[in-house]
């Protein structure tokens, strides 16, 4: 990992060095850090044994974190070809004996135009699952989007990809990708993700997706099979999401988002196999009072598996927070975090969990 950062410091100098040498503004380098001083106020003693937990931790555990630093190099090949390369510091999932790790977020060709109206990209990119909702939400430094947060969909993929414009105004895009389907790490098998978006923009301020994706994945043995082998069945992951936005620049936004997640016969029960289908719903709004100072609020209902049959598993997930800006690149944030969980169906029911915070997000170009 320090051989990596070395390359990084390296390679990002000897860049700068090269363009101040040419002269030209081809290459940006870019980047952005927010973390927080966080304490776990409320937090069941059982914590530790909820799965899909957002909002975990011991209580009384408190302290300073960064939760992301990117470090960012765009480059213009040509009129026709851009380049990104991108550095992620990021302590949730990437460390390295217990400290901070970097990781390669983005590395990608883009091909503009490469017939009207449509890019062709190839490389570590984002995925389509949540780039509008989340511009949208406007406040990726207090949390991820509901799908990024329940690792419904990951924000990146190595894959090639088109984009573009259906109609000659815009109004209508898409965004079509075939990817390993393993995030930003190599691939190790056969099975992809094949991933489909269309946008919908009648007016300027107000933003509808639809978005669909198929993982595939390798069969599994029939457990109603009587032959030898045993026949094999299904066990794809289905993904489906609807966004709706209404952004009034400088003022106030508005979104929900909504996702259903199928596992195909996930679900063993004697020689029956059930699908797992999960559901969520995310509802958020934010107010501008001025350029300096603004309310968000947003409210996340998760529901890994919706059968009746199985309880326990449904999480209400709030944030509140009160954004200042003394500069246009600076913002602190004093918020806070509350999930709530289902009680199981012997009657355990789990105390809430609450997570106060200030969060200062800050950006440089």
């Amino acid at each position: 990992m320090k051989k990596l950062l070395l390359f990084s410091v390296i390679l990002f100098s000897s860049i700068n060095f090269l363009i101040a040498q040419d002269g030209t503004e081809k290459g940006r380098i870019s980047g952005y850090m927010f973390g927080d001083y966080f304490y776990n106020a409320a937090r069941d003693s059982a914590i530790s044994l909820l799965p899909n937990a957002a909002n975990g931790g011991k209580k009384d555990l408190n302290g300073v974190q960064f939760r992301r630093i990117y470090l960012t190099y765009d480059y213009d090949i040509s009129e026709k070809f851009i380049t990104r390369f991108r550095l992620e510091a990021d302590q949730s999932s990437n460390t390295n004996n217990g400290k901070i790790g970097v990781f390669v977020k983005d590395a990608y060709l883009l091909w503009k135009n490469i017939f009207n109206g449509s890019d062709f990209i190839f490389g570590i990119q984002p995925t389509p699952a949540f780039d509008v909702s989340e511009s949208n939400w406007g406040n990726r430094f207090l949390e991820k989007t509901i799908m990024d947060l329940r690792g419904i969909v990951s924000s990146r993929d190595l894959a090639v990809a088109l984009k573009g414009k259906i109609d000659a105004e815009g109004r209508f895009k898409y965004w079509f990708m075939f990817g390993n389907g393993s995030g930003n790490s190599p691939e190790t098998d056969k099975y992809k993700r094949y991933y489909a978006h269309i946008q919908y923009s009648p007016i300027k301020q107000f933003t509808a997706t639809l978005y669909a994706d198929l993982k595939a994945r390798q069969n599994i043995n029939s457990l109603a099979s009587t032959t030898y082998p045993p026949a094999t069945i299904a066990n794809n992951d289905l993904t489906y999401a609807l966004f709706l936005g209404y952004k009034e620049k400088d003022t106030y936004a508005l979104g929900v988002e909504g996702f259903l997640n199928t596992r195909k016969n996930e679900i063993s029960i004697g020689d029956d196999t059930r699908d797992r289908t999960g559901m969520g719903i995310s509802v958020f709004g934010s107010y501008n009072f001025s350029k300096e100072l603004a309310v968000v609020g947003r409210f996340d209902n998760y529901d890994r598996n919706t059968d009746t049959d199985f309880k326990g598993d449904s999480r209400n997930w709030f944030i509140f927070s009160l954004n200042y800006k003394p500069d246009e690149k600076v913002t602190i944030s004093p918020n806070v975090i509350i999930e709530t969980y289902e009680a199981f169906p012997s009657g355990r029911s789990f105390d809430a969990s609450v997570t106060p915070r200030i969060t200062f997000f800050y950006s440089f170009l």
